[in-house]
């Protein structure tokens, strides 16, 4: 039984600044963060995109100083997503298993200048296809589900050998994730994570994402026969269910704020670490409703990366990460 008001008063512990820190039930740390950051070629290149006000395409050398930066910060993590050049894509993506492709190259530079940040990258063809989709398609444009895995069990070798430390397949084919996992351990990369996209949606919030990698304009059809419905729940469950039983380390849920159902779903039936991304169409809105004067940037951040922990994440891929671990650190 619980005491009645006025024995009881909720307000009693909200009434001072130290209460309410001491009374809290979830913290956001910068170590619960991790940034995506784009690649492209060139020198000293800096390029900003215009649909992610405030978000940059890097070459590799500013990418390294961003990994210093994030060191410095705080932030455990960077997520990699490469900016191909148009004439090295085609239709096999064949430019994914480059050994000395633009991810390769920025994971090797980031290891060899700061080795203590996690970096983790994504296993998917679209960066790499002249057709936008995240795997092989036959002459229906249908995108094949085997032929498909062979070649992200080659490009997930590819990274992993060039020192990634989580492999983040984000492709929603089935199967994958423990064919992945068999080739790694054979490779000996024993120590490399799985962080599996398991509930990756056909989302509209993604269309900033595609003109920062380029396949904007090339996305022939669309991702609804493997990317999942935002009608379903359920079905995100048994994704997860069958990605943990593969081998993977920790799930992901895609996007973020609007399927914060699903992320408190998945935590509370399987007890595992589960990650959300913060989506660039989340990113974009939030920085549109500032730049229309409708809200305050540092406290948007703040309350929207605490849900995702309230939900039961693990952590947050989110593009605000170095904002928001300046503002834990103040």
């Amino acid at each position: 039984m619980t005491a009645a008001y006025p024995a009881l008063r909720l307000r009693r512990t909200r009434a001072h600044g130290w209460s309410r820190r001491l009374h809290a039930e979830n913290v956001l740390t910068a170590a619960d963060l991790i940034w995506p950051l784009f690649v492209t070629e060139g020198q000293g290149v800096e390029e900003p995109i215009a649909t992610l006000p405030g978000v940059s395409r890097w070459s590799v050398d500013a990418v390294v100083a961003r990994a210093r930066e994030a060191r410095d910060l705080g932030i455990a993590c960077l997520a990699l997503f490469p900016n191909t050049q148009r004439e090295r894509r085609s239709d096999d993506g064949a430019e994914a298993l480059n050994p000395d492709n633009l991810m390769c190259r920025a994971i090797r530079a980031i290891k060899e200048a700061v080795p203590d940040i996690g970096v983790l990258t994504d296993v998917a063809l679209d960066p790499y296809t002249a057709h936008g989709h995240d795997g092989l398609v036959d002459a229906n444009g249908y995108v094949m589900n085997d032929a498909t895995v062979e070649v992200l069990i080659e490009q997930s070798l590819n990274q992993a050998r060039a020192g990634a430390d989580i492999i983040a397949p984000s492709d929603m084919m089935d199967g994958r994730v423990g064919l992945i996992r068999s080739a790694l351990e054979r490779d000996g990369h024993i120590n490399v994570q799985l962080m599996a996209y398991a509930a990756k949606y056909a989302s509209a919030f993604y269309g900033p994402f595609r003109d920062a990698v380029g396949s904007r304009g090339l996305l022939k059809g669309d991702k609804t026969t493997y990317q999942m419905d935002p009608a379903n729940a359920e079905e995100a469950l048994r994704e997860v269910a069958l990605d943990l039983a593969e081998g993977a380390d920790s799930v992901m849920v895609k996007p973020g704020l609007p399927y914060l159902d699903i992320v408190r779903r998945v935590k509370d039936r399987f007890e595992v670490p589960v990650f959300a991304y913060q989506v660039s169409g989340e990113y974009a809105m939030i920085e549109a409703a500032v730049a229309a004067g409708a809200a305050d940037r540092d406290a948007m951040v703040l309350e929207t990366l605490l849900a995702f922990k309230r939900a039961g994440c693990s952590g947050v891929l989110t593009y605000h990460a170095a904002h928001a671990a300046r503002l834990l650190a103040a």
